[in-house]
């Protein structure tokens, strides 16, 4: 469940298709704020830049490219090289950065959830944090699949809390201190000429924008965090808190560690 009720504004469309509960694609478009279109009008023609439908078993983002390419939705299945297991051991740069001692973890920025599914995996006590209510839908939709599994239905297991919000006030506004806040924000590309970015990310910047307020989150999060709060970068870019304390490098980016004293 997504524990908060933002209205979206924006240049999407829940696009139904002929098939499944059309009250479903209904109340998804009340709840963002959008139209709802229907593919099979005869004067149906593509009039907003993203739209959101149900294929496959999965909610999917669509642009005009993926209208008949399948669409993009939240993975649920691990990335190449990561573990199945539950729980996976806490191996990586990742895991390294979020420190073995570390138990409860706030996912700060987090997109499609590979990186907060990989957490989750590895056995941490994760709450996820998504300012886009398109996201947060989408995210949703992953986690509701994931509870569908055999070995989270064998091994009793709660996908992670999913909150959608301004992850600046959510993080200000605590409860109970994360010994960990995690965040990977957007960056801009290191060049125009650069090699393309995965759809995925292509397609949630052309919705969303640049994370214009990054520098404001990681402030925030430093005061939230108990122990430390660990920034994922693309490895061109400068540290987003200054000189880290430790740093742990994969391929093609870094994990950055600011330790609290």
């Amino acid at each position: 469940m997504i524990e908060a009720d933002f209205p979206y504004f924006g240049k999407l469309a829940v696009l139904y298709e002929g098939q499944g509960d059309r009250v479903l694609f209904q109340q998804l478009a009340e709840r963002l704020g959008v139209p709802i279109r229907n593919a099979s009008a005869v004067d149906f023609s593509p009039r907003e830049a993203f739209f959101l439908s149900w294929r496959d078993g999965c909610l999917k983002l669509l642009d005009s490219e993926l209208l008949k390419a399948g669409g993009l939705a939240v993975e649920i299945e691990p990335r190449a090289g990561e573990q199945r297991s539950w729980p996976a051991p806490k191996q990586g740069p990742l895991a390294q950065a979020l420190g073995r001692r570390t138990k409860t973890v706030i996912d700060a920025t987090t997109g499609w959830g590979q990186d907060a599914l990989h957490i989750f995996r590895m056995g941490y006590e994760l709450t996820c944090l998504e300012r886009s209510p398109v996201m947060a839908e989408l995210l949703a939709d992953g986690f509701k699949r994931l509870t569908e599994l055999d070995w989270m239905q064998s091994l009793a297991l709660v996908p992670p809390r999913l909150i959608q919000g301004n992850a600046i006030e959510i993080l200000a506004n605590l409860e109970n201190q994360p010994d960990c806040v995690y965040i990977d924000p957007m960056f801009p590309p290191k060049r125009k000429k650069s090699a393309l970015a995965k759809k995925s990310m292509m397609v949630l910047r052309d919705l969303l924008g640049d994370d214009a307020d990054k520098q404001q989150l990681f402030a925030v999060a430093l005061s939230a965090a108990g122990k430390r709060v660990v920034v994922k970068s693309p490895d061109y870019a400068e540290p987003l808190g200054g000189k880290p304390n430790e740093s742990f490098q994969g391929k093609l980016l870094r994990y950055d560690v600011y330790l609290k004293s």
